[in-house]
């Protein structure tokens, strides 16, 4: 069994109390529970040690490596045949283990607020056979605590508040700091709480044994934020009780005194004279009295009232600046009354019932409202007015009459105007002196029923001051207007129909509008053989046949006048034409074709024929004239009859030209003989006055290369800068005096095409790869 003999002894005075018991072994066993000794010499009987825990002290601060402990077992004989051997926790890095004595050491300095406890295994080892002498032995080595860790606080600055006037001891708030060192062992870790800075006389520390935070309360009473706001506190957190050489850490406690409602409003000045011009509209402002309340947010708010209440005035709390906004609720006359008094009261909103008692949380002003006088506009008698008017009233006639006059006391004289933009069909007219309203022009009600006029007044000796009224002129209805069908009826009448039978119900309106309600009465002659009518008085009627039977033959159409009537004064009347057509219909009464029918045989061409016989010879001589102009057109020679065709032709590009002083826009000559041309002639397609002058280069003389000539003619008129500002066409005709070719024109060629050898065309270039293809395929030796 492992024991550990010296352990007992190395670890009994670390943990002896700190009492007057002095360390013997007497007082070892009564440390352990051990019974007193009787005098009598007792005998220990053998047996092996169970020891399992180590204890070492942390941050050891010594060279060499520290002790911890002896492992032995019983079955080492001291022959050096056992071996030990250590595992588990920092095992051959943080501990080692002597083989042959079993002395463990640490190797480095610990730290207990790292890890406060190491789990280790010891096993025994037989040295030569490796075989396991006892089972493996599991202990600890528990770091012991010293005092290496100052406290701490969460916080550098905390921030509490406490409300003013508070009682003493009121907790204000509560700061805590912690210590890594053990707090189970030792006062290590026991902090003590004080003040080392701030206003004593305001807060007292109570300090609370270990595991208590530190408590912040008040010691004055009768603290007034109005007189100080803001204490700073610094608090103090000392270990091992406060005792000599413990460690501190401190921290800063910020403490705001909370505003309470202790101070009522008051007004520094008791009387307030406000001015207020009589103009002022219902509702606006006329001036602002404010009332003081040391307190803050809440606390601070007031609303003002007039004592008593007031007719004229009112005042309303302005909720952001706490002022009271004196308003009008009845317009003001300076002609009337020019003075105004009265009491306002101011109260908080929100009460402390601690602080009601004994305080009138209230106060009282007196305002004066001066009342100015102003230059006012006219004023009308009505506002607006209504007049009515019939519609037949001539132009120049009477209207009604507006009136305004000056509200001040000198009573300035007014005159009247119409604003035109109201009126802009000039329908009215107004004088300017007494106000009378009279038409320009007849009034019809069918056209407007209502007319909207703005008559303006305005002071003569002030034209600034004016005033505005709406005069609702309303045209009443004379019946000037006669019925007439209410729609568009498409009415026929089927060939088999009976007598007695209902073809169509007709209904009328008129735009007049009479007070008693529309009476329409229809009517038709009475000798109509075909048709009749039945008033059904109701302001409709029924048209209904007279005789049997109805033929498209004889008439396709009917007209049929009908008069229509209402029963207003004067009567007014009118004849509408009724159209009815003669169908085709089935048994039923169904419409199946209202067309008239074609006859085989007939004694005369109606007018529609005629009309369509007409227009089928107008189109047919169309036909005629524009087949005549397109065969005009085609009996006109192409440009180039073919490819073999190469006598000279003149083509033309359609070319404008100038006009018919253009003749020498193309000159034929030049392209024969350009020894002739003239050099200084103008053409007369472009504008004479140049930029540059004219130049023209000299025709190649005799003998000249064909194919500079053309690239110096295409070089001069490249560059020539009084060319026309259009696609134009340039010839380079000159066939030269030396030409191998002699002339090309058919003219002068040989009876046959054979005689001629054209492969020298392949010579000339891109220019004259037509002609060369052209000639050189009909050549008979190719053809062969």
């Amino acid at each position: 069994m492992i024991t550990n003999q010296v352990l007992l002894l190395l670890v009994l005075p670390m943990l002896w109390p700190s009492t007057a018991m002095p360390f013997t072994p007497g007082n070892i066993g009564k440390l352990f529970g051990m019974p007193e000794s009787d005098g009598r010499i007792l005998q220990r009987s053998k047996r092996g040690w169970m020891w399992n825990q180590f204890f070492l002290l942390e941050e050891y601060t010594g060279n060499d490596h520290q002790y911890v402990g002896k492992l032995h077992s019983n079955m080492d004989k001291g022959d050096g045949s056992v071996r030990y051997v250590l595992t588990g926790d920092g095992a051959g890095t943080l501990f080692l283990i002597d083989e042959k004595s079993g002395d463990i050491h640490a190797t480095k300095r610990l730290d207990r607020e790292e890890k406060a406890m190491y789990t280790l295994n010891a096993k025994v080892l037989d040295r030569n056979t490796n075989a396991e002498l006892e089972p493996d032995t599991e202990f600890n080595i528990k770091i012991h605590d010293i005092n290496d860790n100052a406290p701490k606080f969460a916080k550098e600055i905390y921030f509490a508040s406490v409300p003013e006037m508070s009682e003493v001891g009121t907790s204000v708030a509560t700061v805590t700091a912690t210590d890594a060192d053990d707090q189970t062992y030792g006062n290590s870790a026991k902090l003590v709480y004080s003040i080392l800075q701030g206003h004593v006389k305001l807060v007292e520390s109570i300090s609370f044994f270990i595991f208590f935070s530190g408590t912040i309360k008040t010691a004055l009473p009768g603290m007034d934020r109005e007189v100080k706001e803001n204490y700073q506190v610094v608090i103090q957190a000392k270990d091992m009780a406060g005792q000599m050489g413990g460690l501190s850490g401190t921290t800063t406690v910020s403490i705001t005194l909370s505003d309470v409602n202790d101070s009522p409003p008051r007004f520094a000045n008791h009387s307030f004279r406000v001015t207020a011009a009589e103009s002022t509209e219902i509702g606006g402002a006329i001036g602002r009295i404010k009332a003081d309340d040391p307190d803050v947010g809440r606390n601070a708010e007031m609303e003002y009232s007039i004592v008593g209440g007031h007719d004229i005035f009112n005042i309303i709390t302005d909720q952001t600046t706490q002022e009271g906004v004196v308003v009008i609720k009845k317009a003001l006359d300076y002609e009337s009354k020019r003075e105004y008094e009265f009491r306002v009261e101011v109260r908080n909103t929100y009460l402390d019932a601690r602080f009601i008692h004994g305080l009138q949380f209230k106060d009282y002003a007196t305002v004066r409202v001066m009342v100015e006088d102003v230059d006012e506009p006219p004023v009308f008698a009505r506002n607006p007015y209504l007049i009515e008017v019939h519609e037949d009233t001539a132009a120049g006639s009477f209207v009604g009459v507006v009136s305004a006059r000056d509200p001040d006391a000198n009573n300035k004289a007014v005159k009247y105007s119409i604003d035109r933009h109201t009126d802009l069909e000039r329908l009215f007219n107004i004088d300017s002196f007494n106000g009378t309203i009279t038409t320009l022009k007849a009034l019809d009600r069918e056209m407007s029923k209502w007319h909207n006029v703005s008559v303006v007044a305005t002071e003569i000796n002030n034209p600034r001051q004016t005033t505005r009224v709406p005069v609702f002129i309303k045209v009443l209805d004379v019946n000037d207007n006669a019925p007439e069908f209410a729609m568009s009826y498409d009415t026929f009448v089927c060939e088999n129909v009976k007598a007695g039978q209902l073809i169509q119900t007709i209904s009328a309106v008129d735009t007049d509008e009479p007070l008693v309600g529309h009476k329409f009465v229809f009517s038709i002659s009475a000798t109509n053989p075909n048709f009749t009518i039945v008033d059904k008085e109701d302001n409709t009627a029924n048209i209904m046949t007279r005789r049997d039977g109805f033929s498209r033959r004889e008439m396709s159409m009917y007209f049929l006048p009908v008069v229509i009537s209402d029963n207003d004064y004067p009567i007014q009347s009118s004849t509408s034409t009724l159209i009815v057509r003669v169908c085709a219909c089935d048994s039923r009464g169904n419409m199946q074709s209202c067309n008239p029918e074609v006859l085989p045989f007939s004694d005369g061409l109606t007018t529609g024929a005629l009309v369509a016989i007409l227009l089928c010879v107008i189109i047919l001589l169309m036909i005629v004239v524009l087949f005549a102009a397109l065969r005009r057109q085609r009996k006109k020679e192409p440009l180039i009859i073919s490819k073999e065709d190469v006598r000279d032709n003149v083509v033309s590009y359609n070319d404008e030209g100038g006009g018919e002083e253009d003749t020498q826009a193309f000159d034929i000559g030049t392209l024969r003989n350009p020894e002739v041309m003239d050099a200084n002639k103008l053409r007369r397609d472009i504008i004479p006055e140049m930029l540059f002058p004219f130049r023209r280069t000299s025709p190649i003389k005799d003998n000249a290369d064909v194919r500079d000539f053309i690239n110096g003619r295409l070089q001069d008129n490249d560059s020539d800068p009084t060319a026309p500002p259009y696609d134009s066409l340039a010839t380079y005709a000159y066939e030269g005096s030396g030409s191998l070719a002699e002339s090309l024109s058919s003219l002068e060629s040989a009876a046959t095409e054979g005689d001629h050898d054209y492969d020298y065309l392949t010579n000339w270039g891109p220019q004259f790869k037509k002609l060369a293809e052209m000639y050189i395929g009909k050549s008979p030796d190719r053809e062969t």
